[in-house]
């Protein structure tokens, strides 16, 4: 793929928090420019997650406009005229109020694309949400313990992604600018597909059911074990001289070394077996870009 098939376009986005953000971080990587509008008062995240806001908006041109003024919306009638793409992520009521409702914006702008990203789908497009009460409504929480990761917003902005990419190859085909809405309850669901087929339940097949396919404590914290294919497991139970399938003999092995230990000893044995990233902020460097 080539390194930059986006160069040339740009992209306006009014996007704050998650998953917008995100969203105009990857199309940012695939080469297009990308415009920030935040509004007078900045960006949440820059307040509550400095660091994160600073990675998220690099190589962005961030301008501040306040939008519920004539002289901000006319700044940002001058950024879309040679916009390719908008990102929003507002409530459909607050946009229409501004004047950017997909109808007069395509009048307007009629090369101009949108990406819309809402909290539901109609008929509850207008409802309050946040990335916690989506997963809830999904199935995804256990209660107490909050969520380790803001799964609907991360998924959401990955559906925004290749929404973008699609109506931007659409047009380039002779399809006309296009208007796409991603939900975010809907990408909570998404990824609560595995769940509701029972594949991760308590005791199924991928939630606990499999020795091969399990958590075990090290002699300093624990180790994830995914010998799910029978080849590993057989490579597992010859290299470790027991039944690969019995979790209780997989447990005295495991607490004889640590979990450092153990993802060495499965690498060098092309056995899927890592160990655990606490709960402190991981500083490694991501993996996906």
């Amino acid at each position: 793929m080539s390194a930059n098939p986006l160069m040339g376009l740009k992209i306006v986005t009014l996007a704050v928090n998650l998953p917008g953000p995100v969203a105009a971080r990857a199309l940012l990587r695939l080469g297009a420019s990308v415009t920030k509008v935040e509004p007078a008062a900045a960006d949440p995240m820059q307040h509550y997650c400095a660091d994160w806001y600073r990675e998220l908006n690099a190589g962005q041109a961030i301008v501040r406009l306040d939008l519920k003024t004539e002289e901000g919306r006319a700044g940002l009638a001058q950024l879309l005229l040679e916009a390719d793409l908008l990102i929003t992520a507002t409530r459909p009521a607050s946009l229409a109020k501004l004047g950017l409702g997909w109808e007069e914006l395509h009048e307007k702008y009629p090369r101009l694309c949108q990406v819309a990203i809402v909290g539901h789908a109609a008929p509850r497009q207008n409802e309050p949400g946040h990335d916690l009460t989506y997963q809830a409504e999904a199935g995804l929480l256990s209660p107490p313990q909050l969520p380790r990761t803001l799964l609907a917003d991360m998924a959401g902005a990955e559906q925004a992604v290749g929404a973008a990419l699609a109506l931007l190859l659409g047009r380039e085909r002779g399809a006309g600018s296009g208007f796409a809405e991603v939900a975010l309850a809907s990408a909570a669901a998404a990824m609560a597909e595995p769940l509701r087929y029972g594949v991760t339940a308590a005791g199924a097949l991928l939630g606990g059911g499999l020795a091969g396919y399990n958590l075990y404590r090290a002699q300093d914290g624990w180790v994830a074990l995914a010998a799910l294919e029978p080849h590993f497991l057989r490579r597992l139970a010859a290299e470790l001289h027991c039944d690969g399938r019995d979790k209780d003999a997989l447990q005295k092995v495991f607490l004889n070394r640590t979990a450092g230990e153990w993802q060495q000893w499965g690498l060098a044995r092309d056995l899927p077996l890592v160990a655990l990233v606490g709960e402190e902020p991981c500083n490694r460097k991501e993996e996906t870009r």
